[in-house]
C-alpha cells in the first residue's frame, strides 16, 4: 500500500474485502426485518418494496411515473398495482385532468403499516448518510449504482 493509500484510507483490494464481508451481513439483516402480518400473504418482492417506497415518500403518481422511476414497463407496474389494489394495499382513482389516467396511492388503511415497516430502513439510512457531505452522499450513491450495473453486466 502506498503512503497516499494509507493517508486516504483503504486500497481497492482492502475495500473489496471489507465489502465482500459487509454486504452479506447487510442483506441478512434486511431480510430478517419482519414483514407486517397484513402484508405477509402478498409475496412482496424488491420491485413491490420500491413501488411502495416511492408512493410513501413521494406521494401519489401515475402508472407511467412509477414505471419510469422503477425502470420497468408500464404494463408490469399495472400488474403490480392491480394485485396490490385487489388486496386493499393501493388505491386507484381517475386523474381529474385526464380521465384516461389513473393516480395510484397507498390506501389509507394500509399507510400506517407500510410507514412503520419502511420507516426503519429510512431511519437507518438517515443515520448513515447525515454525517456525510452532499458530495460524499452523491459519491456513495453513484458507487452503489455502478456496482449494481457491474454485477448486472457479468456473465
Amino acid at each position: 500500500m502506498s503512503s497516499g493509500d494509507r493517508e486516504s484510507g483503504l486500497d481497492v483490494d482492502d475495500a473489496i474485502r471489507a465489502l465482500l464481508l459487509l454486504m452479506p451481513r447487510m442483506v441478512g439483516r434486511v431480510k430478517r426485518l419482519p414483514v407486517p402480518e397484513r402484508l405477509q400473504s402478498l409475496s412482496l418482492g424488491p420491485r413491490h418494496l420500491s413501488l411502495l417506497s416511492y408512493l410513501l415518500f413521494d406521494g401519489p403518481m401515475t402508472v407511467n411515473e412509477l414505471a419510469a422511476r422503477l425502470e420497468i414497463a408500464p404494463t408490469t407496474v399495472s400488474l403490480m398495482v392491480g394485485e396490490l389494489s385487489r388486496k386493499g394495499v393501493l388505491d386507484r382513482r381517475e386523474d381529474d385532468d385526464d380521465r384516461r389516467r389513473r393516480i395510484i396511492s397507498i390506501a389509507e388503511s394500509s399507510r400506517p403499516v407500510i410507514d412503520d415497516w419502511l420507516a426503519r430502513g429510512a431511519v437507518a439510512w438517515r443515520r448513515a448518510l447525515e454525517p456525510l457531505t452532499p458530495e460524499q452522499r452523491r459519491m456513495f450513491l453513484d458507487t452503489l449504482d455502478a456496482y449494481e450495473r457491474a454485477v448486472e453486466e457479468l456473465p
